[in-house]
């Protein structure tokens, strides 16, 4: 089942450019590019985020598969957001592993 996700963000500033990039990254290693992204600009569209309950940005929910997970804030740790949102970041090769 493909993942899919709403990264609600305030404009085109450099945070939101930041958050964009940290949430295609994890979602590039944790789903092997099997994922939705949707960016939805909170300026363009209010309507969206009164609908989704926003109320601060960077925001990604995780809308698909269940359980729905909402990340607020800071989205560069890649471990701690995968937790959050309920994905498994692949095992690192470990030092004697020439695979």
């Amino acid at each position: 089942m493909t993942a899919r996700f709403r990264l609600f963000v305030a404009g085109e500033t450099a945070r939101s450019l930041r958050a964009a990039a940290h949430i295609r990254s994890l979602c590039a290693e944790a789903l092997d590019d099997d994922y939705e992204l949707e960016i939805i600009d909170v300026l363009e569209r209010p309507d969206l985020a009164d609908e989704a309950r926003i109320l601060a940005t960077p925001t990604v929910i995780k809308a698909s598969p269940p359980p729905l997970r909402r990340v607020i804030g800071d989205l560069s740790d890649l471990e701690r957001l995968a937790s959050a949102l309920d994905l498994e970041l692949p095992e690192p090769p470990t030092r004697g592993d020439r695979s």
